[in-house]
């Protein structure tokens, strides 16, 4: 079993038409995991639903907290890509033992359709966590990185190694 844990960012963003501003209705996940034919057993569960810019320690305690509480040990986090090294850094410091967890994100919204990174992503992160050894980490453009040896390039977008 692998439990999923939702939190928001721009992975679950929908797009209003009229305004042009990007808002949080309700998770993609379970139509993501139908779509893609996933056949494996998750608990899927939302935590929040924030951008990861307005996300504070309080929020990451919560996610720390649940990591914890969960009685899986193999964890996969979805994220704003803009805090994301910064709440995998606050996971990998509160005594979290004995658990694989991975957080993942998308650079542009799913709802976007074929356009976003988040499918991919998504997908990638699903076969990480079920393959790495216990820890924290993260998963974008189909890589995984340790939550310490991991940046998010701003000015390309991707996710890349600092000690390379």
């Amino acid at each position: 079993m692998i439990q999923v844990f939702v939190t928001g960012g721009t992975f679950d963003k929908d797009y209003n038409y009229i305004t042009g501003q990007l808002f949080f209705r309700d998770t993609h996940l379970p139509s993501m995991f139908e779509r893609g034919r996933c056949t494996l057993d998750i608990d899927l569960k939302t935590l929040m639903m924030i951008d990861s810019l307005e996300m504070r320690e309080e929020d990451r305690e919560i996610i720390a907290y649940n990591c914890r509480r969960s009685k899986y040990d193999k964890i996969l986090i979805t994220h704003g890509t803009d805090r994301l090294v910064e709440t995998a850094r606050y996971l990998a410091g509160h005594n979290i033992e004995g658990k694989t967890i991975v957080l993942t994100g998308a650079m542009i919204p799913y709802a976007f359709g074929t356009s976003s990174d988040g499918f991919f992503n998504l997908g990638s992160a699903l076969a990480f966590v079920q393959v790495l050894a216990p820890g924290v980490y993260v998963a974008m453009n189909g890589r995984y990185f340790s939550w310490d040896n991991v940046k998010k390039n701003t000015k390309t977008g991707f996710f890349e190694e600092i000690n390379n």
